[in-house]
Formats: C-alpha cells, structure tokens, sequence
C-alpha cells in the first residue's frame, strides 16, 4: 500500500513537472534592431498626438550608412518591418494631401537628397513588397550632415511654422521632412 502509495505520488509529481514545462512561455532575445517609436509632441505624457513613426533603429556597427540604406533604392526607413506612420489629423505632404490613418514609409536614399513616400501598404516586412502604385505622397528633401554621429538609426519631430518636420538622422546624415497641417 506505502508503495503504491509513493508510486503514485512519484507519477503525479513528474506528470506535474512535464506539465509546467509544457506550459513555459518562450521570450526571444532583443532584437539587434529594436523597435521605437517616435511623435509630436514628443512628450509621452501628451496623449493627443498629431503625428507618430513606429520603426526599427538599425546600428552602424563599423558600417557605412549608405552601405545599409543603398543610394537610389527603395529602403523600409529602418529596419525589420517597413516603417509605420500614424497620422492623427489631415496633413500635407508636399501639396499632397495625407489623410487622418495609418501608412508605411519609405525613403530613396541618396548622398545629395532624399526621396521620402507615404503609402498605403500596412504590415509591409521590409521594402521588398513595395507597390508605387499605392503611394499617397511623395517628396524630395536634401542631406544635411549633422555634427555628432549617430550609430542607431533616429527619429524625431520638430514644430515648425506650417506644421511638424520629421528629422531622420544616421551617422552624420540629416533629413528633415515638412509635414504640414492641412
């Protein structure tokens, strides 16, 4: 009787531990490009955003920004998934209307000047699948350099006089792109 006793016992607490190993969750690493977000206003106690980019932020790593955003190719504005831009009121860009919703962003890289597009592709993994036809904006902005090297990919928002200018920065790189309130 003890031993059948301690037999079951032993039976249930091994069927007991399989269990839990059956139910553990596995968690990934961080990714190698996290993800971020971006918006204006940049504080994150405002919650009545008018403009926010979710994006991967690629590192240099001992490269060259246009090693990784190659010069006159479509590039996904980061990494991983295409860049998703949230428009929380009608916008402008470049005359263009950019309706109230969600889109991707792209860019074609280029050392002198960029060539920034809003479509309306959504869950885009990287700029493979991109369709121009589905464009809903376009313009071209020139390159800065900036002062200080960047080695993650950057997003930021500015106020200006019309609107909001959407920064991008990497490596010395500098972008900015005028959004204006429609």
């Amino acid at each position: 009787m003890k031993t059948t006793r301690l037999i079951s016992s032993i039976a249930f607490a091994f069927a007991l531990l399989l269990s839990f190993n059956a139910e553990a969750q596995k968690f990934s690493d961080l990714d190698k490009s996290p993800m971020d977000a971006a918006s204006y206003p940049s504080s994150y106690k405002e919650s009545d955003k008018l403009i926010k980019i979710v994006y991967s932020r690629p590192q240099l790593k001992d490269r060259k920004v246009y090693d990784l955003a190659k010069p006159g190719k479509v590039w996904r504005l980061g990494a991983n998934e295409a860049a998703e831009l949230h428009v929380y009121a009608d916008m402008k860009l470049n005359g263009k209307d950019v309706k109230k919703g969600t889109y991707t962003i792209y860019a074609i890289p280029g050392e002198k000047e960029w060539t920034i597009i809003v479509n309306t592709d959504l869950n885009v993994w990287g700029s493979y699948f991109y369709n121009e036809e589905n464009d809903v904006a376009r313009i071209t902005v020139p390159t800065t350099e900036g002062e200080e090297s960047l080695e993650a990919f950057s997003i930021a928002f500015e106020e200006s006089d019309s609107g909001v200018d959407m920064h991008l920065g990497w490596g010395t790189v500098r972008v900015a792109v005028p959004f204006s309130k429609s």
